[in-house]
């Protein structure tokens, strides 16, 4: 069995406004074949910014509120929702509060999604 204390890893910083914690997959603790599995932390005034992938994905947003873009449409989030974004699709979370916002993450297949690392190159703001 892995068990892992989500508190414990130490993840990434981004440029944006966030803390990311991938813990199951990727680079991370647990390893996973088929899929990838995160935390965020977003700031307020923090996002991940707009970008694309091959993977599909959820959101889960456990705390605080904003508003998400997956492709043409936006809407607001709050704690309790979940966000499905479907391959190849254009989709960008913003927390426009006051207050930390707390997102889960799951996509698939695993692997590591190239907008990390362009967004910490500025490629992507």
């Amino acid at each position: 069995m892995d068990i892992i204390d989500i508190s414990k890893v130490e993840g990434t910083r981004f440029p944006a406004g966030r803390r990311t914690k991938v813990f199951i997959g990727a680079h991370s603790p647990i390893q996973a074949k088929n899929f990838v599995m995160g935390f965020v932390e977003l700031e307020p005034n923090g996002k991940v910014p707009l970008h694309s992938h091959e993977q599909e994905e959820v959101y889960v947003i456990l705390e605080g509120e904003g508003k998400i873009r997956v492709g043409e449409e936006v809407s607001k989030v709050r704690s309790g929702v979940a966000v499905y974004v479907p391959p190849h699709t254009e989709h960008e979370l913003i927390n426009d509060s006051h207050q930390l916002m707390k997102m889960m993450f799951t996509y698939s297949p695993a692997g590591i999604v190239s907008h990390w690392e362009e967004e910490k190159k500025g490629l992507i703001k």
